[in-house]
């Protein structure tokens, strides 16, 4: 086999692979799409429900589920109960990796202003840390 004729190939894949990556040009920088693409999540999460008076601390009386989007957490107690907390900077990663959140409650409740800190779920190596705000009560209208 010739070196000719290892060449054409390869240039042609080259070729190919230039085309294909100039053909695309996003809207908007990777990082305001994914804060685009979470708010309007947070937005259908939220659909139905009226936001009350913040308040400075959440009891853990249950365990609820949450939801991240970006940095706004969504803690779910019902279809008719849900808490926003509007997170303070250094949380970025939050929504949109595989880290893990772990807070230390020595009050057994969740307080603005308690440092949050961000885990790497697989490596478990600190990836960042921030704090909680306000929480927000969303109840379903009635």
């Amino acid at each position: 086999m010739s070196m000719r004729s290892l060449l054409i190939p390869l240039a042609a894949m080259t070729l190919v692979g230039c085309a294909g990556s100039g053909s695309r040009t996003p809207d908007k920088p990777l990082g305001e799409q994914i804060s685009y693409d979470s708010g309007q999540k947070l937005d259908q999460a939220l659909a139905g429900l009226t936001p009350g008076k913040p308040e400075s601390c959440l009891p853990q009386t249950r365990t609820p589920s949450s939801s991240s989007y970006g940095r706004t957490i969504v803690y779910r107690y019902s279809r008719n109960l849900m808490y926003r907390n509007d997170m303070g900077p250094g949380c970025e990663r939050m929504g949109n990796s595989g880290d893990v959140m772990v807070a230390s409650t020595p009050l057994g409740r969740f307080c603005r202003g308690d440092i949050v800190r961000l885990v790497d779920r697989v490596s478990g190596f600190p990836t960042g840390s921030c704090s909680f705000g306000d929480f927000i009560p969303y109840r379903k209208a009635r």
